[in-house]
């Protein structure tokens, strides 16, 4: 209990010792003041965040997977990253996916005691032959959880790359994990609900992570997502626009473009600048990595 009391992420915030008795304006506007601190202690950690960002690439490039682990709202933040790279980069579920201590039930209720099997961190990567390709990236507010931290272990044990993603300095995550990320957001404005600052400062890291990650594999053109998949009106439409307004071209040149270039914009693309056909575009993305500024390069060289 003690070793729990002295972290950072359970002490409490005296500056909100009485917000129970403040009007709603003063209680949201206490909680914004507390919030805008998250970015300035992220900023603390950006050469570490850029480092892991370098050797993910690597591992991702070379076709590694990325793996979330953690327990409760840690777990679940690591899944919505997860999940969102299919979508936004078409990244294939089975290269980036989070585990939840508890099993995918635990992702819509709380399963009691899961966070404390060591047992159960080291089965769930065993169950998906976790090997020195991948990427494991252990979440936790505390930095103390033992799912996780036997996650990270196991990690380091069979060769992959091992992140940990905290809010407490004095963690053990930061001593077992080869690379390190402790956002000190301090106490909570709820003491100990570390859903709140914790949570967002792991949310912002975990964005930095995947989303360097990507725009170093190729995935992002200028500051464009040329690899989203268009699944519905919307993103249909989104997918022409980025045509558009990439390419300067007109409207209807930018649809014909996206229905030649098989609903990719990376090929549509490449198709434009480059003056080729399909063909020509995907076998100039395929051998520069998925990389359209390379390919188009390529083809013009």
């Amino acid at each position: 209990m003690t070793q729990l009391n002295a972290l950072t992420t359970e002490s409490a915030n005296t500056a909100t010792e009485n917000i129970d008795a403040l009007d709603t304006l003063s209680m949201v506007t206490l909680i914004n003041k507390e919030d805008q601190k998250v970015a300035l202690a992220i900023e603390k950690e950006l050469p570490s965040i850029a480092h892991a960002v370098d050797e993910m690439a690597k591992r991702f490039a070379n076709g590694g997977r990325i793996i979330y682990c953690g327990a409760g709202t840690s777990g679940r933040l690591g899944t919505l990253d997860a999940v969102e790279l299919t979508p936004t980069y078409s990244v294939p579920p089975t290269r980036a996916f989070g585990l939840m201590a508890g099993g995918d039930g635990a992702m819509y209720k709380a399963v009691e005691g899961a966070e404390d099997s060591e047992e159960m961190g080291v089965a769930d990567l065993k169950a998906h032959d976790v090997c020195e390709k991948d990427i494991v990236i252990g979440i936790a507010a505390s930095g103390r959880t033992p799912y996780t931290i036997a996650a990270l272990r196991y990690g380091n044990e069979v060769g992959a790359l091992t992140i940990s993603v905290s809010c407490n300095k004095e963690g053990e995550m930061n001593k077992v994990a080869q690379i390190a990320i402790a956002p000190v957001v301090g106490a909570e404005v709820i003491s100990g609900s570390t859903r709140m600052k914790a949570g967002t400062a792991q949310k912002m890291v975990l964005n930095m992570l995947s989303t360097a990650t990507m725009i170093k594999c190729g995935k992002v053109y200028k500051n464009y997502m040329v690899y989203v998949q268009p699944t519905n009106i919307k993103l249909v439409a989104r997918s022409k626009t980025m045509i558009q307004r990439i390419t300067g071209c007109d409207e209807t040149t930018a649809s014909d473009l996206y229905d030649k270039g098989k609903a990719s914009v990376a090929h549509a693309v490449v198709m434009y600048e480059s003056q080729c056909d399909y063909e020509a575009a995907d076998k100039a993305l395929s051998e520069n990595g998925g990389k359209v500024r390379e390919a188009i390069a390529a083809l013009k060289h």
